[in-house]
């Protein structure tokens, strides 16, 4: 359970069913928190480029833009407006096995596509840890995963399809619309319709795991000459346990000939995940949780061998951590980068943070991620170390505005080391906090005023941090 736990950060970044919503009005949306629900004017599902195009010249209002719908606090969704609903855009566009690229309609999900590539040996270059999520949703977020010197989503992109408010399509690369590409990617919708994308693959390669406890104070260095250095290295990420946070457990995929010790290539669709569900309830709720995860999580994978293929350590389905019900109690993500050399200190006051507050907390995932100095709205302008938080709290308004008030003391935090906060999920950030971790979003508005002036693009992330 600690391995799947702290896979879901990446992220990030998006419950990943349909919700009929209330009195089963498909116009009711929510994403998987479960917290708000948006009342859309209308809801559209094109399956193509051109019925895209065609909807939005046919309207005049707001646009919103979902897929899988894994966001936490309403980035698919604005009151009252045409709500496109790309899970019908959902086939391949060309797979290139000697380039080693995939073009595909921006409604597939990552695990679709894994079906394509696998017989082919190939595997996706950088994705999130969970394969449930739509490729436009982890492009919009800019997203990240577990994959060693890898870093942003961006860096593996090679050309984007956008479709913008007044309907006409878009080919952005490097070299055509560059500054676009740059501010779409990780632009959360607010600039057009994501419709297709092209991006690296690269080889499906066996996989070996290696799990060893770090002291806190020697994880930096640890990481640095044990995995980055590593060309072995292919995964990465390290667990920060409650309640004290300060006991690293390093979880590394290196590059193995050995033979798999599972079969299976990919995850198995639609398997049960009882057991799972199971022990996150019991790690979460009883008062012996903590030896519980200790006992038949950490020192089983100190202990156990594996090999998997790297399709299959990729294709993690997102269901295995969706509780039976959201109704009394919901999950929740929040993220936050800083730079290397704050990474001690920053860790031994988020863990102050956490515990004079009370958090929930089940678990802390720490990756790394390369600068990314190519979008426009990075959350790594320098080399950081991500610490993706994976709590548990009361479902309703109540229960969130109290767990917003120890979250900005996290997001002030990571300002003051230099860092910034993730934007998928909670929209607990002032707007001033915004700014601050976010600079380029002065240059985000100018874009949009351009290619978007009577915004129309909309969801509740923009309607708070780029007000009229």
């Amino acid at each position: 359970m600690l391995q799947t736990a702290a896979a879901i950060a990446a992220a990030s970044i998006a419950g990943c069913q349909r919700d009929g919503g209330i009195d089963s009005d498909p116009r009711w949306l929510r994403d998987i928190s479960g917290i708000d629900y948006v009342r859309a004017g209308q809801v559209s599902r094109p399956v193509s480029v051109a019925q895209v195009s065609a909807a939005l010249r046919s309207s005049r209002g707001a646009v919103s833009v979902g897929g899988a719908r894994c966001s936490m606090g309403g980035q698919i969704a604005c009151d009252g407006s045409l709500h496109l609903d790309m899970r019908g855009m959902n086939r391949p566009v060309a797979i290139d096995v000697e380039r080693r690229t995939a073009r595909v309609q921006a409604g597939m999900l990552w695990r679709d596509l894994q079906d394509l590539i696998d017989p082919l040996g190939l595997s996706v270059s950088i994705m999130q840890s969970y394969a449930s999520f739509s490729i436009g949703g982890s492009l919009s977020v800019n997203c990240h995963g577990r994959y060693v010197g890898k870093g942003a989503l961006i860096h593996s992109l090679r050309a984007l399809q956008l479709v913008d408010a007044e309907g006409r399509v878009r080919e952005l690369d490097r070299h055509r619309e560059p500054e676009l590409l740059r501010a779409a990617i990780g632009g959360y919708g607010g600039l057009g319709v994501i419709t297709e994308a092209e991006f690296d693959l690269t080889d499906n390669v066996r996989l070996e795991r290696r799990v060893e406890r770090v002291p806190l104070e020697d994880y930096p260095q640890w990481f640095a000459q044990r995995v980055l250095a590593d060309p072995a290295s292919v995964l990465h990420n390290a667990d920060l346990l409650p309640p004290r946070f300060d006991a690293p457990v390093a979880v590394t995929w290196n590059r193995t000939d050995e033979a798999p010790t599972l079969a299976e290539r990919l995850t198995p669709r639609a398997a049960d995940y009882r057991r799972e569900r199971k022990l996150i309830w019991s790690v979460s709720e009883m008062p012996f949780g903590p030896w519980l995860r200790d006992r038949y999580s950490v020192e089983a994978m100190l202990h156990q061998r594996e090999v998997l293929w790297r399709n299959r350590e990729a294709s993690l389905d997102i269901a295995e951590l969706e509780p039976a019900t959201r109704r009394l109690s919901t999950y929740l993500l929040q993220e936050y980068f800083v730079p290397a050399p704050a990474f001690v200190d920053f860790s031994r006051a988020m863990a102050k943070i956490l515990r004079d507050n009370e958090v929930h907390a089940l678990n802390v995932s720490i990756r790394h991620a390369p600068a990314d100095r190519e979008s426009l709205l990075s959350w790594s302008p320098q080399p950081v170390f991500s610490f993706v938080l994976y709590h548990k709290q009361r479902s309703g308004e109540r229960a969130d505005a109290v767990a917003g008030q120890w979250t900005r003391r996290l997001i002030d935090l990571a300002l003051d080391h230099g860092g910034r906060h993730y934007l998928p999920y909670r929209l607990h950030a002032t707007r001033q906090q915004f700014r601050r971790g976010y600079p380029g979003a002065e240059r985000f508005a100018e874009l949009k005023q351009g290619i978007d002036p009577q915004r129309r693009f909309r969801n509740r992330l923009w309607d708070k941090y780029l007000p009229e």
